[in-house]
């Protein structure tokens, strides 16, 4: 199998083949991407790894799959954690490229196909309208533990501000959903699951496209809801969940909060689960990661919520 790792930085490309040990760098422009592509393609890789680096990639992986490369763009969490257990302490651009090859040499992450246009751009209206909301409920915080008049005045005008842009990201949200007979489609489906709103329903659109396409265990894992366990010898620690999609997992366990009193099928789950002694925390989990398995299966069969 043959990996190459792309290291992303602001000004160039670091490039490593596994395990033919080719190296080189190109830069981080137009031209450095059309020599990294006309170097790669006669190479025939079986993945090509980018690690993900708070957009610098974006560009390079919009590139790459252009090209019809087999891509992935991988959690740069996972790809620290490999080269520690590697033994690699050392640091540099170029080493970094060699680790993501070597990663995705033995590793073999899932080449998943980059969202389209349309659907990037609702991503991104999305995670705007969170950043949103969370620099509102930063600013009223501060409002309640502000003193000086002139202080307070100063945070109602910025708050009604992003409360008008809210509104207006809420209405281009809602334009390109219902706008599109797809997503429309796909929404009236989540939506019809009670506990499931607008917002959750966009927010699992845009951000966790792979919805209907998967099955129960791997959805889970993307969402950050699979449990994992911890035990060694005699000593078994409690499971826990971590990893995948914040912003999905965050929008579920809102959704299963509402479900776990106004679903029918789910508060029963619920209950039964508190009443075998299960804290309310791991029962909430447990609601969101069936919630998740049956929104999963709504869009996998395309039929609305039945309560039997």
């Amino acid at each position: 199998m043959k990996a190459v790792g792309i290291d992303v930085s602001k000004d160039r490309l670091d490039v490593h083949v596994w395990p033919d040990g080719i190296a080189f760098a190109v830069a981080r422009d137009g031209k450095g991407l059309a020599e990294l592509i006309e170097r790669l393609l006669p190479l025939t890789p079986d993945l090509v790894i980018v690690e993900a680096t708070g957009g610098f990639e974006t560009v390079v992986a919009a590139a790459l799959a252009g090209a019809g490369l087999p891509l992935v763009v991988a959690n740069p969490a996972q790809i620290r954690h490999f080269a520690q257990a590697a033994g690699t302490r050392a640091k540099t651009d170029p080493i970094d490229a060699a680790m993501i090859a070597r990663f995705g040499h033995d590793m073999k992450p899932d080449v998943r196909p980059l969202p389209d246009e349309a659907t990037q751009l609702l991503a991104d209206l999305v995670a705007r309208r969170r950043q949103i909301i969370e620099m509102i409920v930063a600013e009223r915080n501060r409002e309640r533990r502000a003193t000086v008049r002139r202080i307070k005045k100063s945070i109602a005008r910025l708050v009604r501000a992003l409360e008008k842009e809210l509104a207006e990201i809420d209405a281009e949200i809602d334009a390109g959903v219902r706008g599109s007979p797809a997503w429309r489609d796909k929404e009236d489906l989540l939506a019809s699951v009670p506990g499931v709103g607008p917002v959750v329903a966009r927010t699992l659109i845009a951000e966790l496209p792979e919805l209907g396409t998967l099955d129960k265990k791997k959805i889970a894992s993307l969402a950050g809801l699979a449990p994992y366990t911890r035990q060694s010898g005699q000593w078994k620690g409690k499971s826990m969940i971590g990893g995948g999609r914040k912003s999905v997992r965050c929008a579920l366990f809102l959704a299963a909060l509402v479900a776990s009193r106004h679903n029918p099928v789910l508060k029963a789950f619920r209950d039964r689960l508190r009443a075998a002694g299960k804290p309310k925390m791991v029962a909430l989990i447990a609601v969101a990661r069936k919630l998740l398995t049956i929104l999963n299966a709504i869009l996998r069969d395309q039929k609305p919520w039945q309560p039997a």
